[in-house]
């Protein structure tokens, strides 16, 4: 058996930094298993070319989430990436931070004592990952690996969105990532500003250490069980290939396999719900009744206008506009590549627009559904999404079995609180507003999705049920807590209660969701991780010293 400094059990956003930082900064032997592919698919690296890959689940795990009641039984597909480089391979690949109270609420899920984790605490982790192309101090960083810029392509939809905004009273933003993402502008990406391509974590932080010996990267992987030694961890069981593996820690393991896959893994080795455990034949090793709850995520509603004309991206991936616009990439690293098709959003309150945005609303410059829900034909057209910054219900994870192949089972309680609902219906109110005030509102011809005569709340009420979709930004499972929380998993430094050597650093750990996309914040948190393993090495080598 093999053993290792560190295990970090998932190689996606979070994964790569930490086992990149405990490599450089640490000096630490690292073995880095994914259960993806290591695999970087050219189209990957253009701006546009996600969009061809979020039907496939080449790079994607598609998760069937539980019937939901409160939507007359409808279960919504919730995709995972399943590839190194996790989401940051994959996504859209927004940069955003989410509101200065989202941190302080965290403080307060801690008894506002220990480790602090406020947006001031947080700001020097974001800005030393980031290389941005034209914001500096002391919001931006510029001297980071992790390229981020705005794009470098914008459609006529996207700019008259902008001023349609301002005409109903949201102000214009230059920067969401200052604190107070309120207004509407154009969005930042983790993109190189000179290449156009994606800047991924594995382009950021794993390719210069591609032939370092301390960094051991396992692709294929399917971990089926942390190891301990008496309390403390001390490797993990895996397979590739069909074959057993195993590995040993010397000092952790540290799982960064996301808000799904993180609580499975703890529950297949023991920590997590008693009672689950038993069902399913599991040896209890640390009942933390918290594992797997506190699951959330943003949801968005659409709705969908025709438009009198092209001014968006209809019909550009194929034919001669494809054929044109690849061409003008490859010459110019110009024109319809550049864009990831979602430019520019808006953050607000529908009900009060001097309150805390609730609302996080994308203007698509097409028309655009998710793949389990039809009721619009493709074509020209127009899809303003509003997006549930910060929903009151929660879901769970739980184990389907006791096989580590099986998917977990996912309830995601969409609407579950009647003020989620309720929400939605506003910031759907305000959309159909959008795509009639002016500018926009010349371009468009007419409402297609749900219909102009959708106008009650029961009727709408309808259609967000139908159409309500993930905004793939799932976190909490295993969320940090003060030591009087029942359903608290990990402490302040993100220790696994009640076990040691044993660490949770991707998106689980979140006691509640940002307001925004979540890549940024996943990436802060595992920079942020890394220092707080990289300073318990420190201490432990001074111990050593000492004896």
């Amino acid at each position: 058996m093999k053993e290792f400094d560190y295990i970090v059990v998932g190689g996606g956003s979070a994964g790569c930094i930490v086992a990149a930082r405990l490599v450089t900064e640490g000096n630490a032997r690292v073995l880095l298993l994914e259960a993806g592919r290591d695999e970087y698919h050219p189209v990957l690296k253009m701006p546009a070319g996600y969009m061809k890959f979020l039907a496939s689940d080449k790079f994607l795990t598609m998760h069937q989430t539980e019937p939901q009641p409160q939507l007359n039984g409808r279960g919504v597909i919730v995709p995972q990436a399943k590839v190194l480089g996790g989401g940051s391979t994959v996504n859209a690949m927004v940069y955003m931070r989410g509101h200065r109270q989202d941190y302080a609420d965290w403080n307060s899920a801690l008894g506002n004592q220990g480790i602090d984790w406020s947006w001031d605490a947080l700001l020097p982790h974001f800005t030393a990952i980031e290389d941005n192309d034209h914001l500096g101090a002391p919001h931006h960083g510029i001297a980071g690996p992790m390229k981020v810029s705005h794009l470098g392509h914008f459609s006529p939809l996207s700019r008259a969105y902008v001023k349609t905004l301002q005409g109903l009273g949201i102000p214009y933003t230059p920067d969401f990532n200052t604190g107070n993402p309120f207004g509407v502008g154009f969005m930042q990406h983790t993109i190189n500003g000179q290449t156009r391509q994606r800047c991924s974590v594995v382009d950021a932080f794993i390719t210069p250490l591609r032939h370092d010996a301390r960094l051991t990267i396992v692709t294929g992987a399917q971990v089926e069980e942390i190891l301990f030694e008496g309390a403390n961890a001390s490797g993990v069981r895996y397979t590739q290939d069909g074959r057993p593996q195993r590995a040993s820690a010397r000092k952790e393991v540290i799982l960064a396999a996301g808000a799904y896959q993180t609580p499975k893994l703890l529950m297949l080795s023991g920590i997590g719900p008693q009672a689950q455990l038993k069902q399913h034949g599991i040896t209890l090793r640390q009942h933390l009744p918290g594992v797997g709850k506190n699951l959330q995520d943003h949801y968005e509603v659409p709705v969908v206008a025709s438009t009198n004309g092209a001014f968006g991206y209809y019909g550009q991936d194929r034919g001669w506009p494809m054929v044109k616009a690849g061409l003008q990439y490859m010459l110019f690293k110009t024109g319809p590549v550049t864009t990831t098709g979602v430019e520019t959003c808006a953050f607000f309150d529908p009900l009060d627009f001097g309150a805390t945005p609730t609302i996080q609303m994308f203007c698509v410059p097409t028309v655009y559904l998710d793949r389990d829900v039809m009721g619009a034909d493709p074509g020209h057209g127009v899809t303003v999404n509003s997006l549930l910054l910060r929903p009151k219900a929660t879901g769970e994870v739980t184990l389907r079995d006791s096989s580590a192949s099986s998917l977990p089972i996912i309830d995601t309680q969409i609407f579950g609180h009647p003020d989620d609902l309720a929400r939605t219906i506003a910031g759907f109110r305000f959309a159909r507003k959008v795509i009639t005030a002016t500018p926009i509102g010349a371009m468009v011809q007419q409402e297609i999705f749900p219909g102009a005569e959708i106008t009650s709340d029961e009727k709408i009420a309808e259609h967000c049920k139908r159409m309500v979709k993930t905004g793939y930004h799932p976190v909490g499972t295993c969320r940090m807590g003060h030591d009087n929380d029942p359903l608290a998993v990990l402490h302040d430094d993100l220790r696994v209660r009640g076990v040691n050597r044993l660490r949770v650093v991707d998106a689980s750990m979140m006691p509640n969701i940002i307001s925004g996309n979540t890549n940024a914040i996943v990436m802060a948190v595992a920079h942020r991780a890394a220092e707080l393993l990289l300073q318990t090495q420190q201490s432990e080598n001074k111990e050593h010293a000492y004896e």
